[in-house]
């Protein structure tokens, strides 16, 4: 089977990515992750007042090319905190890398509770 050299069109222009993506694409790939019950608030008062980048347990910063996230985490009961923390950072730099092409400078996980009501169903 032959491979399909694609080469990129000569156009120019820009592609703006807004930050309500960036804050979608986190969020919903920590959401996937098992173990991950919700998002918690994002805590910070006069800070999450002036920060345009901030909802549903997400806080993003970028810098150039390059994104900084916080995620507020509230963990099923019986899980491993740590074997959670790491793969939603693994998943969470892959998806941001993979569907914007941004690099992920850090993500830092905050686990703000554990969930250990009856799992819905």
């Amino acid at each position: 089977m032959d491979e399909k050299s694609v080469t990129a069109a000569p156009y120019k222009g820009t592609t703006t990515i807004a930050p309500g993506v960036l804050l979608t694409i986190a969020r919903l790939t920590a959401l996937a992750v098992p173990g991950v019950v919700r998002m918690a608030d994002v805590p910070g008062g006069v800070d999450r007042i002036f920060r345009r980048s901030t909802a549903d347990g997400v806080r993003i910063e970028v810098e150039d090319d390059s994104v900084a996230v916080d995620l507020y985490l509230v963990l099923a009961n019986e899980t491993n905190a740590r074997e959670v923390s790491r793969t939603v950072q693994s998943e969470v730099a892959r998806a941001v890398e993979d569907m914007v092409g941004m690099q992920v400078k850090r993500i830092d996980i905050h686990i703000e509770d554990i969930d250990f009501g009856e799992a819905a169903g």
